[in-house]
Parts: C-alpha cells; structure tokens; sequence
C-alpha cells in the first residue's frame, strides 16, 4: 500500500482497486484489530478520493443538443439532479 499522502496522486482506477483490496481484506476478518482501524481509515480517505474524481469528471461532462434535423447544434452542462 502507499502512503496516504500518495491517495491524492492515484487514478481513479487505481483507487478503486485499492479500495475494494481494503474491503475484501476487512470482510475477510483476518486482519489485526490495529491494523483494520488503519486500512479502514485508509478506505475512507480512498472513498473520499474517488468522490472528488468523480464530481470533478461530471462537471466535465457535457451532453448534445440536437436541433430538428438530428444534428448537434450545441452542448449544454450535464444536468446533475
């Protein structure tokens, strides 16, 4: 695992993985009790991470508007309700 200074340098994909490692490691219940505050802390501080990541991709996303013929006749923001 990196260090948690390294989370915010992680891809969303990356994170990802590493979060669900965290999961699977906490269901399987073989972890320490010190070490399973940590990786939990760890996963939030990951969960956090991929909310920021996932925000910062829809305020990127845009959708087109076609005009009667079909054709894109401009973007507009993604509704976000």
């Amino acid at each position: 695992m990196t260090e948690a200074s390294d989370i915010n340098t992680l891809s969303f994909e990356q994170a990802v993985a590493e979060l669900e490692r965290i999961v699977e490691q906490l269901e399987r219940g073989d972890v320490a009790l010190d070490k399973s505050i940590e990786i939990y802390e760890r996963g939030e501080a990951l969960k956090a991470h991929c909310e920021k990541l996932l925000s910062a991709a829809e305020k990127r996303i845009e959708k087109i508007r076609l005009d009667r013929q079909g054709q894109p006749a401009g973007t507009e923001p993604l509704d976000t309700e």
